[in-house]
């Protein structure tokens, strides 16, 4: 069995060991011994993995946000409320360890904003829900403020 076939094997068999193996090589600067297909491959699902993750909170985010401001059921506001903290929260733990992903904010709230609404709509059939996002869409007031008590010191 040659050598790359080994490491395809370790791969596809424990997934955890090889991530092992390959720490231990790096480390020791064991270049000539790297699996550098799966390596490539491992590094490159990282980078789409956080790209995705900023997306998927952003919709989780936009979904509550929208439900918080738009759907009249009082006794649900303090479930929204808390998910919209958690995600927020989450959102600033994100961007602290991946502080990349700040250049991706925009593009991500766009895809996010092309799924959540209709993610709400389909729940929430008797409620009119807007077309585009009203409030400033920006990475501070995205993450810290409570757009509902805006929305209703404007119907005041």
């Amino acid at each position: 069995m040659s050598q790359t076939q080994s490491l395809n094997s370790l791969y596809e068999r424990d997934i955890l060991l090889w991530s092992e193996d390959t720490v231990a090589k790096l480390k020791a600067r064991d270049f000539d011994h790297l699996d550098i297909e799966h390596l490539i491959e491992e590094v490159e699902s990282l980078g789409i993995s956080q790209r995705k993750e900023l997306i998927s909170r952003l919709i989780v985010l936009l979904e509550h946000l929208l439900k918080r401001l738009y759907v009249n059921l009082p006794d649900d506001y303090n479930g929204w409320e808390r998910t919209i903290r958690t995600q927020q929260g989450e959102l600033e733990i994100l961007l602290d360890a991946v502080p990349s992903l700040t250049s991706r904010w925009d593009f991500s709230f766009d895809k996010a904003w092309q799924i959540a609404p209709k993610n709400v709509r389909k729940e929430y059939t008797h409620f009119t829900f807007p077309l585009e996002w009203k409030y400033d869409r920006s990475i501070e007031p995205m993450l810290n403020r409570d757009f509902w008590l805006e929305s209703s010191e404007e119907n005041s």
